[in-house]
């Protein structure tokens, strides 16, 4: 460190924070793209340490003062302890992740991130369309009671994938340009968003596009509302606190229905609407691990399979701690919002936390999938360095700026 010190001015120490940070996002996208399409690749465990060493080499390269080193090494070591436990490194490589992102420009890390994803999907579609890879649409039983529904993939392998890929698109487009795209940009994304959800059959996709694009157009046409602090609040409170007690009720139920042998008719009833998701958290893990009866605290090792339910996952794979820390983080985040007046950041959380609550796609070792924690990385940053230089002066305000 005294090495650092002495030979790397400020200037210095954040282009090459950026230089490794930015190595590590277009790994993290490109690896994303390769998995979202057909094509086979099973070394992804190898570049996870390469992103993790190229993240971790930015944050002991960025300046940090004693309090920053001493919460740096306790989120280390927190995280170290949840990888020893589990056998998954998904917290520990997170952890760096975020740190790394603290003094990037999101603005730019936005753009970048939209422009590579939306070129990388670009390719999978037409190597669909001119038959080079991937197939163009499925005809089989998706469990809705018809045997030969045809649904579109366009080399994405399945009708989710096709809608998630989209869906995470439309998020960054309403996160970079909604709050100045003007009514023929929203009259474009909304025919787009209608073509996509008709092609994959996506019914969770059509109700949480209406939800965002609605947020998005009341967010674009009443500038006012972000300064609205009450509407922070109730976004927390609808999503993810709402989400998280759904998904306690349906992993309580799943409990009572398999375990306890608790019959319920009305169980059943809701399952058919919801396409069985309640009873894949019993049926979907190997261990029985996804009913609430068999959450714990820290997960250990075997907790890694796969089933709908995002927050229900996240319970299963890393334990009740983890997902409590993992959602005081995103309060914080919304905390952050409501200082910077930034209401479309607050669009993202109440929507990806309803997703959340039907589909896993973001519960994911894949981070290029996530590009939420480019936001989460830069506002902690700014949560955690205002606590950490409060000079008793501010009363703990951060320094934030309208969004």
């Amino acid at each position: 460190m005294d090495f650092l010190s002495k030979y790397l001015s400020d200037e210095n120490r954040k282009k090459i924070v950026n230089y490794l940070f930015y190595a590590a996002l277009t790994i993290e996208l490109v690896l994303m793209i390769v998995e979202k399409s057909e094509i086979v690749f099973s070394y992804e465990s190898y570049v996870y340490r390469v992103t993790f060493l190229l993240t971790f080499l930015a944050v002991l390269v960025m300046k940090h003062d004693k309090k920053e080193w001493i919460a740096i090494i306790l989120v280390l070591a927190f995280t170290f302890f949840c990888y020893r436990h589990s056998g998954k490194n998904d917290l520990l490589r997170l952890s760096v992740f975020l740190m790394a992102a603290r003094d990037i420009d999101l603005n730019k890390a936005m753009k970048y991130s939209f422009y590579v994803t939306v070129t990388g999907f670009v390719m999978i579609f037409l190597l669909a369309v001119f038959g080079i890879l991937g197939d163009i649409a499925l005809v089989g039983d998706f469990g809705r009671q018809n045997p030969y529904e045809k649904r579109y993939v366009f080399g994405f392998g399945h009708p989710n994938t096709l809608f998630g890929c989209f869906y995470a698109v439309l998020l960054m487009w309403v996160w970079i340009y909604g709050k100045t795209a003007k009514w023929w940009a929203y009259a474009v994304t909304i025919g787009l968003t209608a073509v996509i959800v008709y092609l994959t059959r996506s019914r969770t996709g059509a109700v949480i596009c209406v939800l965002t694009l609605f947020l998005a157009i009341l967010a674009r046409i009443f500038k006012g509302l972000g300064k609205v602090k009450i509407l922070y609040v109730l976004g927390c409170v609808f999503a993810p606190i709402t989400c998280i007690g759904l998904t306690i009720a349906a992993a309580w139920a799943a409990s009572k229905q398999y375990i306890d042998n608790d019959l319920d008719p009305y169980f059943w009833t809701i399952e058919g609407k919801i396409g069985y998701r309640i009873s894949n958290l019993y049926y979907g893990a190997e261990d029985r691990g996804g009913v609430l009866y068999r959450w714990k605290l820290f997960a250990g090792h075997g907790s890694d399979s796969y089933f709908d339910m995002g927050w229900a996952r996240l319970f299963y794979w890393y334990g009740i701690i983890p997902t409590v820390l993992i959602t005081l983080c995103i309060f914080i985040v919304v905390y952050v919002s409501c200082k910077k007046r930034d209401l479309w950041t607050l669009i993202l959380v109440v929507s990806l936390s309803i997703y959340t609550l039907a589909e896993a796609t973001y519960v994911t070792p894949y981070f290029g999938r996530d590009f939420f924690l480019l936001i989460g990385g830069v506002y902690l940053g700014e949560f955690f360095m205002g606590i950490f230089h409060d000079n008793g002066n501010n009363k703990g305000e951060l320094n934030v700026r309208e969004a």
